[in-house]
């Protein structure tokens, strides 16, 4: 199996570039990882929330195949502790699944057709983070939920 993130937006700040790419790294230890970038729309002010949600769902879907499981990081999401987390990534690993997708969208969120597309959705939190914030928790939680499966220290119950 390999895991896809696909996040709407790129980041410019380093300090989340660096914190990524550290879990980034660690991830790819265990399975196979790949992180797609999609720009941020440009020229969005003529454009309702409806149509840009639509626009970025076109650029997403362009990442996902028939037979991904995609899973959107969304605040109506079913939230895992993270033993619970990596039990669930278990699971997918155990299927012939080839391909898990988690999505990151844009600062509107998806769009319906998204999801429709969606397998289901994860919370990270009931609180609000920045979509660079969300980032860095989600591939920490991936790392963590590998080290969990994994016997590992890093993770103390």
């Amino acid at each position: 199996m390999k895991i896809k993130l696909i996040f709407v937006g790129k980041t410019d700040e380093k300090y989340v570039k660096d914190i990524c790419s550290f879990y980034f790294n660690k991830i790819a230890h265990y399975i196979k990882i790949e992180i797609i970038e999609i720009s941020a729309l440009k020229q969005t002010k003529n454009l309702s929330v409806k149509e840009q949600k639509q626009k970025e769902t076109a650029l997403i879907l362009k990442y996902i195949q028939l037979s991904d499981k995609v899973i959107l990081l969304d605040e109506k999401g079913k939230t895992y502790t993270s033993v619970q987390f990596s039990n669930f990534i278990q699971t997918q690993m155990n299927t012939s699944l080839k391909q898990l997708v988690f999505v990151i969208g844009g600062a509107y969120g998806f769009s319906d057709e998204m999801y429709q597309r969606a397998d289901s959705l994860l919370s990270l939190s009931k609180m609000t983070l920045t979509h660079q914030m969300v980032r860095i928790v989600f591939l920490e939680q991936v790392y963590r939920a590998f080290t969990i499966l994994n016997n590992e220290p890093y993770h103390h119950c």
